[in-house]
């Protein structure tokens, strides 16, 4: 059950026609960087409610969300409307298991994204703590088109404080500024990742970070576990840790 509250629109940033960040004031219990949470509005006299992952550190007042206006969006196209001062519900509990707190320590963290799903692995690295649990961070952001990579500033910053984290750009259908031309999965199949990061294969003491559209989710682990590593459960650790909430 949600447990709504009121929170106050600060501010909308648009980085691409479609793409935007919501900034928010709220009164909302602590949360783990990670995690998602509920956006609400009243639309035409129901309350229609969306999971969004913070993008925020949780030590960071302002609540952000990275979201992508859908054509025929019954809550985004609404979202994205808002102004300063819009009133704004969100659900003070947060869910999900996406963070690191839930994750066996490891040699190298690989954090596989596409789209708006980069927003729980901004929060993590901004919250800094992996830092001392990893000797290798590598983020892997999969987009369509070069304009699509955004929070770019942020990662550079986090590129020049720690040498041991490494941004991969993968775009699908533009010749790449920056990285990788393809898809995940393909990247990983042909071995250009591993090439790219100046590795010789996928480190055995590795675990995988995923959250992204679900094919993305379900090939890359099918991939994966034909390689020899495994889902991650509290009963049983693992090297998968997957993230899926639409």
């Amino acid at each position: 059950m949600a447990r709504w509250v009121t929170g106050k629109v600060l501010d909308l940033i648009w980085w691409t026609p479609s793409l935007f960040s919501l900034k928010v004031a709220a009164d909302v219990q602590p949360f783990k960087a990670g995690q998602f949470t509920k956006l609400a509005l009243e639309v035409d006299g129901k309350r229609i409610a969306r999971a969004y992952s913070y993008v925020n550190s949780p030590h960071d007042p302002t609540l952000e969300f990275y979201l992508i206006e859908v054509t025929d969006g019954c809550l985004s196209q609404k979202l994205a409307r808002l102004t300063a001062g819009d009133d704004i519900y969100i659900d003070a509990q947060a869910n999900g298991f996406l963070t690191i707190e839930e994750i066996p320590d490891a040699h190298t963290l690989w954090m596989l994204s596409t789209g708006t799903a980069i927003g729980p692995f901004l929060s993590i690295l901004a919250q800094g703590k992996l830092w001392d649990r990893f000797r290798q961070v590598i983020l892997v952001h999969g987009v369509r088109a070069n304009d699509d990579l955004t929070y770019r500033q942020q990662i550079s910053m986090t590129q020049q404080a720690f040498k041991q984290f490494k941004y991969v750009p993968v775009v699908s259908r533009e010749v790449p500024e920056y990285g990788l031309s393809g898809r995940i999965t393909h990247i990983l199949e042909s071995g250009e990742l591993v090439a790219f990061c100046a590795l010789e294969e996928l480190p055995k003491s590795s675990h995988f970070m995923i959250c992204g559209n679900p094919q993305m989710v379900k090939d890359t682990t099918h991939w994966l576990t034909t390689k020899g590593f495994k889902r991650h459960r509290r009963a049983e650790p693992g090297h998968i840790s997957v993230e899926q909430y639409w």
